[in-house]
């Protein structure tokens, strides 16, 4: 492994770990001595990177250092493409036209090897069923799980029945078949998905709702029995 792939490697077990991390666990990771692991995190704080700590305590990366785009690797470069091609698909029309976007502005960055590789990905994401019409505006429905906002909606379920909820949406998921609004429901008193081609928006923003999103999205994540380093 060369020195730019090891800091590299040393920056992305950081963002790893919330909390601070032992020299000795980081070095371990990275196969190196404690010695070497001490002066690549002093390189790293040379070039901007904010990491805090010290030996014996421990290390942590605060938020805000960008990569230089040419550390990405080939294996990040395809899985951003895949990635992209699939929001392309799955996503409203908004979301995709994004995505297009975000990856156009990472290719004129590359450099020109890593551009190549980019242009010339042959990973696609095959066809998925037709999706029905959304009832929602999904760029107004993203803003309102942003801001933690509750909407008042009406909602017809699988079997035609129809009823008036007021809801909590904390996350939007994107399935082959429908796009679903992940939401604590107060009528049900419980987290619930309401599809976005069988609901309607009666009243919204009303107000922020009590809860962070991240908390509802922790407690349904763990309800649901999904490990959070999948979130």
């Amino acid at each position: 492994m060369s020195r730019s792939e090891r800091l590299l490697s040393l920056l992305q077990i950081l963002r790893r770990h919330r909390q601070p991390v032992s020299g000795a666990v980081l070095a371990r990771e990275l196969g190196v001595s404690l010695r070497t692991l001490y002066r690549d995190i002093a390189t790293l704080q040379a070039q901007g990177a904010n990491i805090e700590g010290e030996a014996g305590v421990g290390y942590v990366l605060r938020p805000g250092y960008m990569l230089p785009p040419l550390m990405f690797s080939r294996e990040e470069i395809e899985a951003l493409v895949l990635g992209a091609r699939l929001v392309g698909q799955r996503a409203d029309p908004e979301l995709a036209l994004s995505a297009r976007d975000a990856l156009s502005k990472i290719t004129d960055v590359l450099p020109g090897d890593l551009r190549d590789e980019l242009t010339a990905s042959t990973l696609f994401a095959g066809p998925g069923l037709p999706l029905p019409e959304d009832r929602v505006d999904l760029a107004r429905m993203r803003q309102f799980i942003r801001s933690e906002q509750s909407l008042r909606i009406a909602y017809r379920d699988e079997k035609g029945e129809a009823s008036e909820r007021l809801i909590w949406p904390f996350a939007l998921t994107f399935f082959l078949g429908a796009r679903v609004v992940l939401a604590w429901c107060t009528l049900r008193n419980d987290f619930r998905s309401f599809r976005t081609d069988r609901m309607d928006l009666l009243e919204g923003p009303i107000g922020r709702y009590p809860k962070r999103r991240l908390q509802l999205l922790r407690a349904w994540a763990e309800q649901n029995g999904i490990p959070e380093r999948m979130l």
